[in-house]
Formats: structure tokens, C-alpha cells, sequence
């Protein structure tokens, strides 16, 4: 993973925040709130565009001290008229740490409970884009961290009003380049508008390259101009919004897939009904006591690592954001332990590390003694310590994503859909004796390996793994949840998790040899723990994960397996099943996944900014099977 590089705060002789990196200020010494409003806000119009609209986009391509966007977030508040929704989207190379921002704004105490609450929220700076949601969600920030022309390529929003804001050119050239406006260009929607404080001659032919068309305004301060724009007519190529059909959705499977996309969809005002043919949420495999909280890493950092990097620390602010309103689930963040293998795997676990770029606060490597002292227990190698993974209760959490959903869910629950069919642009439910269940124009499944019987060509599979439950007092005293080949969870409810089996088959019975095995992952993880335990007296739970051939899970609209395929079609383009969409394929890591899964899908289903980049929402999305097929045999 190359590491960000964070920004170093630092000031001029008048107190104005300085980049020592590219030798120049973040605002105009005339004063930064007087620049934000004037250059950006007025610049684009703002706040009479966003009126009355149900959601409205904003890109800076350099958030910096994150002053344009408090400027803005106070202009909303303040703003009777203002838009349902606000999604501001910022790039930004060298990031402020937290501690850092929150000291710059001590400049503006107009601004204190808003730096408050985005400080408060300020993700770990790791590249990549990082969701943050303010005023109950009505306020979305997207942090885009890393090289803009590789965050903006790998962007996928509609944009209303682009705030063109970097260092000055002479300076920091890479932010203004005619090869970034193209990317601005494909982004914007057709009325959207433009600002920047520089008129340098380059910029605005760059602009004019790229297809915006631009004029000069009065400046602020001492600056005598500023640029404002507009999109050349039909130069847009921004995605369209999709047909909502009345934003109603039928989501079938009440686990933790469908209780997070319910509740992702009910924020956004959609109405839901979950159909779960259990008496109660989570009773298949996200019914287990407790579960793992961990990324992972591979030394290429690897589509799967980034996914997973970025679905942890979006679940961690999310169940956050869950219990600060009164929904929160049963989970302890408080670190995890990866215990090495054997003394190779330490060593490759060691090299990882050692060219610093993870932050600490996201991994660091632990030797023998120091793994030992932080579990509390002999280790039999060194480990990778995760400070804010840990251990969740899966039944907890999609109760508490379906209380914060409130009436926007209703749960038809003891309900089994046996078959679903799309008549009249809606998609209808019915039991095994042909009784009407429910209908909706969107469909989502989220039943896992059981969807098979629904739709037999999707690309998943069952793999049965059964936890052991050992007693407390069983163990000796530890004080982390740890992993190596299995895991290992402290006490909940008097109750250890040890496991998990990984078996190819559908039998749901407790299987004394599975105990077996999963004692021989207890004594990987805390040496001589299982002498005096014997399988045959533990008891436990069999739960099935769906799994994919690529190990990853199936996020969005499903392909239509019956279309005729054109030669050299791209997965953009690949036919789906009308209003059918997949939230499913998890595995045995939906407790990291579902969160980020959930608001992919319900940002496609809404039209607004995805939370990822486009790369990883093509590695899981479901068609990229289908497509694949469709290439191996164009080969033969």
C-alpha cells in the first residue's frame, strides 16, 4: 500500500495556515471564510442552486484545512430552502491528522461544533475514499485520499458544482492539468458550474480543453479576479439517475446483508419491506454468538485488501454513528491479534510492516514477547495487533440497523418466498403454497447460498462451518480476540467462540470431528489451552457461508443470463435483470463487509456518489462472472 504522507501544520507571520510542501497558503491571508463564500459558494451560485433539490453534489479538489466545506455546511444549516441532501465529495493528497485540523480551526469559532464533529469523525489516513455523514445524514463527506488523477478516474458521482481549489500551479502543477478537467468534465452533470480563485492563462485554456467555458469575476480581498464556469452544452457524461420506481424495495433475507441495506435504503427515505422466513432476524449465518472484526493485507495490496481496508473502518464509523443515535450493538473495537503461522509467516508478517506505510493506529507488527503481554497468554509466534478491529454479536447489530430504520421497515417475518416473477414492472414474493407475499419494482436479494434456489446460475456456494462455544473458565485469562488459521473470542454471555470449520457440504449437525479440528485452532492461538478439553463434551453452532469463486461478494444489479453478448462488451454495459439487484456472497467476513456492501448498492439505487472506487465496485459486482465466461469462450 503506498502510505499517505500527512500534512504538517504550519503558519505564515500572520497566522495564515502554510504547506511547507508546496511553499504556499491554504486560503487567502484577506481572510478564509471570506474567501470560501465568495470565490466558491457565490461562484457557484450556491446556495439559491441547491433549493429545494432532494440532493446536491460538490467536488473541491483540494480539501486541505477543510474550510470550504464547514463554510458550506454552515451555509446549508443556515439556508430555510436548502437541499433534502448534500454530498460533498473532496480530494485531498496530504491529509491534516485529526489533532491538527482540530488546531486550525481554532482560527474560526463561528465554525467550532461543526470542526468539532468533523474531527470527531476524521478517518485514519489511509488512501482511498473514506464516507462521513453529518446532520442525521444529510450531510455526506467523501474523503477521496491519494493522487487526484487517480481518485477522480476512479470516481463515479453526478456533480453539481465543482470548487477548483490547489496550491498555485506554479507550484503544484499536478492539480491542474487539462487531463484532471477531462475527468471533472466526465463527472459533471450538465448545469454544473465551476470556481477557482486562479485566472492563470493555462488554467482557463486547460478548462476550455477539457469542455468548460469560463469567465472572469471579481476577486476577493487583494485578488482582483477569480474564474467562474460553466459545462460546454453536451460535453456532460456524468451517470444518470436511476428510476427509483417510487424509492420501494422488497429486500428478501433479514441477516446482517439484508438488515444493512434496509437500513442504508431507509435513510435515504426509501420504503422497505424485509421478508425473512426465520421468526426473527439473524437465525441462519449471521446468527452466530460472535465474530471477528479484522482487515485484511497482502504484501501487493490487492483489490481484495483495499476492499476489505475499506469496508473495516467504514463499518467502525457506522456502528459509531448507530450507537450516538441510541442503536447500538454489542461489540468491543478494542483490538485484535493476527498471530503468525510459523516463524516464515512472522517473517513475511515483520517485512510487511517494515516500510511504515500502515499507519499504527491501523496495524503494527508485535514481536513474541510483546503479542504475549498484549493477549495476556504465551504466544507461539509474533503478530499483527489491529487496534480497532475486535469482536461483534451479528444478532445485535441487525436489530440495531433495523431499530435506527424505525417504520421506514416493515418485517414480514416467518415467511418463506419460494418463488419470486416480474409482472407488471413490479417483482412479486409467493410462499410454497402460492400465497402472495409482497411486491416491489426493486428486488434485493440477500439470502446468501440459499438464493441458489431462487435463481440457480448465480455463482455462489454454501460452505458450512461450525463454532465451538466453550465455557468461561474453560480458558486461561486472555485479553483480546486473536486469530491464526481460526479465532478465538473473549467471554459473551459466558459463552468463548472458537472456530470456524470450512466443509463443502449442507449437513447442519454438530460434528465431533469439527470440534476436533477447532481445538487444534485453540492450541494455535493460545498454546496448551486444549490438553484438558475434550470435543466430545462442547457444544456449538453450524452456520453456512456463500461463498463466490473469487472469494468476493456480489454487490448490485444481476445479470441477465439469457441476453445475447456482443463480442467486446465491457461490464459496464453487461445486461442486468430489470429492478433485480444482489447484496450476497459475503463469506465469513460479512460482519467487515455488509456496511460499505449496503451503501454501494443503496448509493447506485439513489443516483448519488459511490462510496468506493470504481474498481472495487467492478470486483464485486455480480455480472463480472458472466462476463468472464463470456470472454473464455470468445477465446476458444
Amino acid at each position: 500500500m503506498p502510505g499517505l504522507l500527512p500534512a504538517r501544520l504550519a503558519h505564515t507571520e500572520d497566522g495564515t495556515p502554510y504547506s511547507e510542501t508546496y511553499d504556499d497558503v491554504y486560503h487567502s491571508a484577506d481572510g478564509g471564510p471570506g474567501q470560501a463564500r465568495h470565490v466558491f459558494l457565490r461562484g457557484n451560485g450556491l446556495p439559491e442552486r441547491w433549493a429545494t433539490r432532494e440532493r446536491f453534489v460538490i467536488l473541491e479538489t483540494g480539501f486541505g484545512s477543510g474550510l470550504n466545506f464547514l463554510a458550506t455546511w454552515a451555509a446549508w444549516l443556515e439556508d430555510p430552502h436548502r437541499c433534502d441532501r448534500l454530498h460533498y465529495l473532496a480530494v485531498e493528497k496530504h491529509p491534516f491528522r485529526a489533532e491538527d485540523l482540530a488546531r486550525l480551526h481554532q482560527r474560526w469559532p463561528d465554525f467550532a461544533p461543526l470542526s468539532a464533529a468533523l474531527c470527531a469523525a476524521w478517518p485514519l489516513l489511509t488512501p482511498g475514499f473514506h464516507r462521513l455523514e453529518f446532520a442525521s445524514g444529510r450531510i455526506t463527506l467523501t474523503l477521496l485520499l491519494g493522487e487526484a488523477d487517480t481518485v477522480l478516474r476512479r470516481c463515479e458521482a453526478r456533480i453539481d458544482a465543482i470548487y477548483l481549489d490547489g496550491f498555485d500551479p506554479k507550484k503544484n502543477p499536478e492539480m491542474w492539468l487539462t487531463r484532471l478537467f477531462h475527468h471533472l468534465a466526465r463527472l459533471a452533470a450538465p448545469t454544473a458550474t465551476l470556481a477557482t480563485w486562479c485566472v492563470a492563462g493555462e488554467v482557463r485554456e486547460a478548462l476550455r480543453t477539457a469542455g468548460f467555458e469560463v469567465v472572469k469575476r471579481p476577486g476577493f480581498g487583494r485578488k482582483r479576479h477569480m474564474l467562474a464556469g460553466t459545462l460546454a452544452p453536451v460535453r456532460s457524461a456524468a451517470i444518470e439517475s436511476p428510476d427509483t420506481h417510487g424509492h420501494r424495495a422488497l429486500v428478501l433475507g433479514a441477516g446482517l446483508a439484508g438488515c444493512a441495506i434496509s437500513e442504508r435504503l431507509a435513510a435515504r427515505g426509501w420504503a422497505v419491506t424485509l421478508v425473512e422466513r426465520h421468526p426473527l432476524p439473524a437465525s441462519e449465518g449471521s446468527g452466530n454468538l460472535a465474530g471477528i472484526v479484522r482487515p485484511l493485507l497482502s504484501r501487493d495490496d490487492n483489490l481484495a485488501s483495499r476492499l476489505s481496508r475499506a469496508c473495516f473502518l467504514h463499518a467502525r464509523r457506522a456502528w459509531t454513528t448507530l450507537a450516538a443515535s441510541g442503536h447500538a450493538a454489542r461489540h468491543d473495537l478494542g483490538g485484535v491479534l493476527q498471530i503468525a503461522r510459523d516463524a516464515a509467516h512472522e517473517a513475511q508478517m515483520r517485512a510487511l510492516l517494515a516500510t511504515g506505510d500502515y499507519p499504527d493506529d491501523y496495524v503494527r507488527f508485535l514481536d513474541r514477547q510483546a503479542a504475549g503481554e498484549r493477549l495476556g497468554h504465551t504466544t507461539p509466534h509474533g503478530a499483527w495487533l489491529f487496534p480497532g478491529g475486535g469482536w461483534a454479536n451479528p444478532p445485535s447489530l441487525c436489530h440495531a440497523m433495523l431499530a435506527a430504520a424505525g417504520s421506514r421497515v416493515v418485517l414480514h417475518a416467518d415467511r418463506e418466498a419460494s418463488h419470486i416473477e416480474y409482472v407488471d414492472d413490479q417483482w412479486r414474493l409467493h410462499d410454497r403454497e402460492g400465497a402472495f407475499i409482497a411486491s416491489a419494482p426493486i428486488l434485493i436479494l440477500t439470502t446468501g447460498a440459499a438464493a441458489r434456489h431462487l435463481l440457480p446460475d448465480l455463482p455462489i456456494n454454501p460452505v458450512r462451518g461450525q463454532v465451538s462455544h466453550l465455557r468461561q473458565g474453560l480458558l486461561p485469562d486472555f485479553r483480546l480476540p486473536a486469530c491464526c488459521e481460526g479465532y478465538l473470542t473473549p467471554a459473551l454471555d459466558g459463552i468463548h467462540c472458537l472456530g470456524a470449520s470450512y466443509a463443502y457440504d449442507e449437513g447442519s449437525e454438530l460434528r465431533e470431528s469439527e470440534h476436533a479440528g477447532n481445538l487444534a485452532r485453540l492450541e494455535r492461538i493460545l498454546p496448551g489451552a486444549a490438553a484438558s478439553i475434550s470435543p466430545h463434551e462442547l457444544d456449538g453452532r453450524v452456520g453456512f457461508r456463500a461463498a463466490t469463486p473469487d472469494r468476493l461478494p456480489l454487490v448490485g444489479a444481476l445479470a441477465d443470463p439469457e441476453a445475447e453478448l456482443p463480442r467486446d462488451i465491457q461490464l459496464k454495459d453487461m445486461p442486468r435483470r430489470q429492478g433485480l439487484y444482489g447484496l450476497l456472497g459475503l463469506g465469513s467476513r460479512g460482519l467487515v463487509w455488509a456496511t460499505l456492501a449496503a451503501e454501494l448498492l443503496a448509493s447506485r439505487l439513489s443516483g448519488d456518489p459511490l462510496p468506493i472506487e470504481t474498481d472495487l465496485a467492478d470486483a464485486i459486482d455480480p455480472a463480472r462472472f458472466a462476463l468472464r465466461e463470456h470472454r473464455r469462450r470468445q477465446k476458444r
